[in-house]
């Protein structure tokens, strides 16, 4: 429930009350500041409030996106100002301050009139102008509210209107300016227009954008949220998976043409919760979760489809599957690095990257090089249709492989060259994205004298050298024998040097990709090593686990919510120990004993990070957390 109040004299024709009605909100008329704030202070805590100027002419959009959007406690446009439950005080003390700088403004106002009646003022303010009759210099109540917000550290966020208008006239003239103004722009295309992501792929934003945001608009319409069109964009790649598992030519057509029909979907639900802000921290993580659940049920789907044809790809669908999830952590390492730095990006792989994004074509092809999930999901089911499983996976490890190759020089010439200072957030960011189990963290304390003395470009380096050591000793040993437990020591031991000190380094935050690529890569050597059925299907399901596990952390930071709990990791082991347990158990089992055991840690690690998982944004969703929505860059 909303509650807005309006504050003035009424307007003959303003339609601003239907407006703030059709949006949801109980309207209360105040003939003055003073009502104004007495009914206030008389709507309920929990409700939002906001405090309207009744002279307002404006479009209906204006008015949704400057006074109901969930991610911001408190946001303005011109006339008007709202407050959520969490920020209601500030509002309220804004108010009382806004509205007794008016009371003195007033009387100021009224004794220099009463000079100049008398001659004793000249009848000019300051500079010998004559002020003009019915202005004050303090700005209209709202002008003051946002001064008096900002002042006390609460700046209000203020959307970008673009050709909507919004705006108080002061005379009956402006008044049927403004009118004008509004009927001259369509709100309506407008919303829809910004209903579509501002920067997206070239397949999403010209195959898919022209006609999804009508779909999102017809949802809206009939009451739907966000949260119900990501489950039907799940359901419908699953069946997709379902139909590629069947292994036959129908199904292989069917799989492509459903998993291009749950990408619009996944495209519609985006589109929805910005055409009527239905924005919600629960929602940001089924859609960011959902979008990988998706995409590795079809790879299983595939590769069930395949063995069924009597090709075995279970290790190019991991393949895959860990190609895919690394290119995910260099892009959220990289980004959480470089959050919080106020050095402006003078590198020459950025003014490079300027040139290029100046000629137009450059910036499609550049977008489509790097295969963010529309280009992706429709070259896997292009080839699903038309080809062989085994030929699907050729063709999207090598374009992610190239892509990644080339987002992440990119990215390292930049962190090179740029110089710019890692914050105490960004470097325990990238610590919480490292995974760091109890054995790794007590040899970090134990090595933090040892790790300080040496250079800066320590730690990638040697979670790298440790990491391909275990993954290169997993593959080329064979299976079982003591030599890959011996390199997954060492692993334990260069990683925990890897974070014995802050990750500050221009190049820290290679670290956490270094790790995850040796844990999933040593996963996947044992795995195909062990030759026997049911070994690379096990350990795709682990995988899958451990990667949700990783996701997880990584929208709980981006949520401001921090890691997860400390008692998970160390239940789960962290990517040492997790590696470690591994190769052990591949030394001491038989082959068909390993795939049995690499099952029930799959299932175990699944059962804890689930869990806890959906525990955990389940209470935050119906705790009031500040609504999440990432427009971030193409997954």
């Amino acid at each position: 429930m909303s509650t807005a109040i309006l504050t003035g004299q009424p307007v003959p024709g303003s339609s601003i009350e239907a407006d703030l009605r059709s949006l949801g909100f109980d309207v209360r008329i105040a003939s003055g500041t003073e009502e104004a704030g007495t009914l206030l202070a008389e709507v309920p805590a929990g409700q939002r409030v906001a405090v309207v100027d009744v002279r307002f002419v404006g479009h209906e959009h204006a008015l949704r996106l400057g006074l109901t959007d969930p991610r911001f406690p408190l946001a303005a446009i011109p006339g008007a100002v709202t407050a959520q439950p969490a920020a209601r005080q500030a509002l309220t003390l804004a108010m009382a301050r806004a509205t007794a700088r008016e009371d003195t403004t007033a009387t100021t106002e009224a004794a220099a009139t009463t000079e100049a009646a008398t001659g004793d003022a000249g009848g000019t303010a300051s500079g010998g102008t004559p002020t003009p009759a019915g202005t004050t210099l303090t700005g209209t109540l709202f002008d003051r509210i946002v001064a008096a917000l900002s002042a006390d550290g609460s700046d209000p966020h203020r959307p970008d209107l673009g050709s909507l208008v919004a705006t108080v006239p002061d005379d009956p003239q402006a008044r049927n300016e403004a009118r004008q103004a509004v009927a001259a722009v369509d709100d309506e295309a407008v919303r829809l227009k910004s209903a579509v992501k501002a920067r997206d792929g070239f397949f999403t934003t010209y195959c898919i954008s022209p006609y999804s945001r009508y779909i999102a608009r017809w949802c809206a319409r009939r009451g739907l949220t966000p949260n119900q069109v990501t489950t039907a964009s799940l359901l419908t790649a699953l069946i997709a998976a379902a139909c590629a598992a069947t292994g036959t030519r129908p199904g292989f057509v069917a799989a492509g043409v459903l998993l291009l029909a749950s990408f619009v979907l996944d495209c519609t639900d985006g589109q929805l919760a910005r055409y009527s802000l239905q924005y919600s921290t629960l929602g940001a993580w089924l859609d960011a979760t959902f979008d990988r659940a998706k995409e590795y049920a079809y790879y299983a789907g595939l590769a069930l489809g395949a063995a069924r044809g009597g090709d075995d790809v279970w290790a190019l669908a991991l393949g895959a599957m860990v190609l895919q999830t690394c290119r995910h952590v260099v892009d959220f390492s990289f980004n959480e690095a470089n959050a919080d730095s106020t050095a402006a990006d003078t590198s020459p792989t950025a003014a490079l990257s300027g040139k290029l994004d100046s000629v137009g074509w450059t910036v499609w092809a550049r977008r489509m090089i790097v295969l963010p999930i529309g280009e992706r999901w429709a070259m896997i089911a292009v080839l699903t249709a038309l080809t062989t499983p085994r030929i699907t996976f050729y063709a999207l490890l090598i374009g992610c492989a190239f892509a990644a190759t080339y987002t992440t020089a990119g990215r390292v010439l930049r962190s090179l060259t740029r110089k710019a200072r890692r914050t105490d957030r960004a470097a325990r960011a990238l610590a919480d994205l490292a995974d760091s189990g109890p054995l790794a963290e007590r040899l970090a304390g134990v090595l933090k004298p040892t790790a300080r003395r040496l250079p800066g470009f320590t730690a990638p380096a040697v979670a790298l050298l440790g990491g391909g050591a275990v993954v290169a000793t997993a593959a080329l040993t064979g299976f079982g024998g003591p030599w890959p437990v011996l390199a997954a020591l060492l692993y334990v031991l260069t990683s925990a040097l890897a974070v014995a000190r802050p990750l500050k380094g221009p190049l820290d935050w290679l670290v956490p990709p270094f790790l995850r690529a040796a844990e999933y890569g040593t996963v996947l050597a044992l795995a195909a090593g062990a030759g026997v059925n049911g070994a690379l299907p096990a350990a795709y399901g682990l995988v899958a686990a451990v990667a949700y596990h990783h996701y997880d952390t990584v929208y709980r930071i981006r949520g401001d919510a921090g890691a997860p709990p400390p008692w998970l990791v160390r239940a789960i082991g962290g990517h040492d120990g997790r590696t470690l347990a591994v190769v052990v158990l591949a030394a001491l089992l038989t082959a068909s004993q390993f795939a049995v055991a690499l099952t029930v840690l799959a299932v175990a690690v699944a059962l804890l990070v689930l869990l806890e998982s959906i525990r955990f944004w389940v209470a935050a969703h119906r705790g009031g957390a500040p609504a999440v929505h990432d427009e971030g860059e193409p997954a």
